[in-house]
């Protein structure tokens, strides 16, 4: 009887404990991420974002369905993420997977996919085996996921589509950026102010269809302004960042020392420039044209900053295409699209998060870039042409004879020519020790601000040497497109709108966030070659071993059971 009382005790006590440990685990609790590349783990600013979230965030994922394998590892790599979220945020993150257009009609399922193209969402074509062996179906899913902040709403994209690049690999990139994805939406969402940007006019720049996804991208994501530099004394407070698109006309002194004092009171400015006057609109109108320099008179005011952008265009063999008649049958022409080389598809080059784990870049008649010593000021490349790329000087004759003929390889040798530039650090006015008393107090008079020789604190701005970067081409059926996409080639659209967001963000200051896009998940796949040779031997030994060892534990459970009663006999 003492014996079962004690028993009953012992696990009266291992209940209760087992309950106590229950309890506390639910308000303490751990994780360990054992991962060698921290891929569980979240960076500071994500946790801190998280924290200080004041009111639910819903999120709807269009990860659900029947998808194949390398969709359902990107669903469940969300899933993980989310959870994350969950530990920092809370009770205020909130999230659910859904099928898009589940058990609507035909209409109500193209109203919704058009909603949800609306917010960003792009569509992906996958093909669908059915039950024959040789019959496939094209199907439309939206691997995306709509976030919600306070009746506010943002779409994501979750599949970064990289051409060029192993699948495999496109998709773990895509993982890779989940947590800024996520992280860079919610931060948006609670931006009560938005950075207003400057675009800037007065020079040549346009405001037509060739930059109309430029404009509509900014007034999604920022505060958007005109403004004319010669119709202000100074450049007004407000603005957080300047954008020079494309300028064509020369930049006067007095131009230059308001963008130069914007620049020592903290602004940001985002140059997008052509050094050439080349552009394809020269080239249709006759078969070929002379580029020669447009006399933009930035050279002393970027050179002192830290930049120069030299007098040349680029050739790469690694380029987009173009156009062009080859030939006709009966009265109709017959086009062919063939490589350009005045259109090198950038790459982006080192780790920084502006361009870390992004696809190539399109540009159009790029000029090189040489980062000059400058005291105080860091210099980091961007993007760069290929490994197989030259410069030719200018005044350049540009002709449409260099499609008709085979390049030689070895006249691109250079490689890695750069293309843009981020500088940081203290930047020293270029009117330092160039103007008189009487000019700085009338310029401090007009702009309410002191006229400053160095800038005080660390400031920061990028150059790229190409003006149609951001610019989108006009299709006579669509209208104007994204940019980034060729329209002879518009399957696949380049990295440029990516690029630009990135540029922007940073320049607003949102550098914390942009860390997470540094994270890099490792692709650990098995050797296929070594899988082929070595199949049957795996097959074999997959096999038997299992079997051998309930054999052998077979063996030595009845010699142990003999045993133990030959003894007791």
């Amino acid at each position: 009887m003492a014996k079962r009382k004690k028993y009953i005790q012992r696990a009266l006590v291992i209940i209760l404990v087992l309950i106590g440990v229950n309890i506390v685990a639910a308000y303490l609790h751990g994780r360990w991420d054992l991962t060698a590349e921290k891929r569980y783990t979240l960076t500071g600013s994500t946790k801190q974002l998280l924290r200080q979230l004041n009111s639910p965030v819903e999120i709807e994922v269009f990860l659900k369905g029947d998808y194949p394998a390398s969709f359902k590892q990107l669903a469940q790599s969300t899933r993980e993420l989310l959870d994350e979220f969950r530990e920092y945020g809370k009770q205020n993150i909130r999230f659910t997977f859904i099928n898009p257009g589940q058990g609507l009609s035909d209409s109500a399922r193209m109203k919704f996919f058009g909603e949800l193209t609306d917010h960003g969402i792009m569509p992906f074509n996958m093909q669908v085996q059915g039950d024959a062996n040789d019959s496939y179906s094209q199907k439309l899913i939206f691997p995306g996921a709509l976030v919600r902040y306070k009746g506010k709403t943002i779409g994501v994209n979750l599949l970064k589509n990289q051409g060029g690049q192993d699948p495999l690999q496109s998709m773990n990139n895509s993982e890779a950026l989940l947590e800024y994805q996520f992280a860079n939406a919610i931060s948006k969402l609670q931006d009560e102010k938005k950075p207003l940007v400057g675009y800037m006019l007065g020079h040549g720049e346009s405001l037509g269809a060739e930059v109309y996804d430029a404009l509509t991208t900014l007034q999604s994501n920022y505060g958007l302004d005109t403004l004319t530099l010669q119709s202000v004394p100074a450049i007004p407070h407000d603005f957080d960042i300047l954008l020079f698109a494309k300028p064509a006309a020369a930049f006067s002194d007095q131009d230059k020392l308001k963008i130069d004092q914007f620049v020592m009171n903290g602004g940001k400015i985002l140059w997008f420039i052509d050094e050439a006057n080349a552009s394809m609109d020269s080239l249709h109108q006759r078969p070929e044209f002379l580029a020669f320099d447009q006399g933009l008179n930035l050279e002393d005011l970027l050179f002192r900053y830290g930049v120069r952008i030299n007098q040349d265009l680029v050739q790469d063999l690694q380029c987009d295409v173009v156009p062009l008649v080859v030939g006709n049958v009966g009265n109709r022409p017959q086009i062919q699209p063939v490589p350009f080389p005045y259109f090198p598809m950038l790459t982006p080059t080192g780790a920084h998060p502006i361009v870390k784990n992004m696809d190539m870049v399109l540009s159009r008649f790029v000029s090189s870039l040489d980062t000059v010593r400058t005291e105080g000021v860091k210099k980091t490349i961007l993007l760069t042409t290929s490994r197989s790329s030259r410069k030719v000087r200018i005044p350049a004759q540009v002709s449409w004879d260099i499609v008709k003929a085979k390049p030689n390889v070895r006249e691109y040798r250079e490689r890695n020519i750069p293309a843009a530039v981020l500088l940081e650090g203290h930047f020293t006015s270029l009117f330092r020790n160039r103007l008189d008393q009487a000019t700085m107090t009338d310029f401090q008079r007009v702009s309410g601000r002191p006229f400053r020789e160095t800038a005080d604190t660390v400031n920061k701005m990028i150059v790229v040497s190409d003006g149609d970067l951001i610019a989108n081409a006009v299709s006579r059926k669509e209208g104007p497109l994204q940019m980034g996409i060729n329209e002879f080639n518009p399957g696949f659209a380049f990295a440029n709108k990516e690029f630009f967001l990135n540029c922007l963000e940073y320049l607003s200051g949102k550098s914390g966030i942009m860390e997470s896009r540094n994270k890099e998940l490792t692709l650990r796949l098995l050797d296929a070659e070594k899988i082929r040779k070595e199949k049957t031997k795996w097959q074999v030994i997959c096999f038997l071993v299992p079997i051998g060892l309930v054999l052998l534990f077979a063996m030595v459970f009845q010699f142990v059971r003999q045993r133990k009663f030959s003894q007791s006999l």
